[in-house]
């Protein structure tokens, strides 16, 4: 199996709890399909680059899995499916990563910052 790295954007308008629920759903359709989640973690709401349907921010969320390729290929068809997903981006890793993303390390030195 191999290691990959998901990264998906919710609507702005969801709830915290709406989106526990969805990054529930999809765990689930990934370990249906004998994945190990790796790692899991929620950026919260970020403003987006550009306007995607007339959404200025996004819920963030990221799931660092081992898989085999039929279990992602599902998860992405689930993904694309999904009415409040705006977009998401699938990447191979050649190894699982260590310790929180760049993100969360960001925020994290920021927080201290203040």
């Amino acid at each position: 199996m191999a290691f990959y790295e998901t990264v998906f954007v919710l609507r702005q308008d969801l709830t915290s709890q709406q989106v526990e629920d969805i990054s529930k759903d999809f765990k689930k359709i990934l370990s249906d399909g004998k994945a190990k989640l790796l790692k899991e973690e929620n950026w919260g709401l970020r403003s987006l680059a550009y306007k995607i349907n007339k959404n200025k921010k996004g819920h963030y969320v990221l799931l660092e899995t081992e898989a085999p390729a039929s279990a992602i290929a599902e998860f992405e068809r689930k993904l694309g499916l999904n009415e409040n997903v705006l977009r998401f981006m699938t990447i191979k890793l050649d190894k699982p990563s260590e310790g929180p993303s760049p993100i969360l390390s960001q925020k994290d030195t920021k927080d201290e910052r203040k």
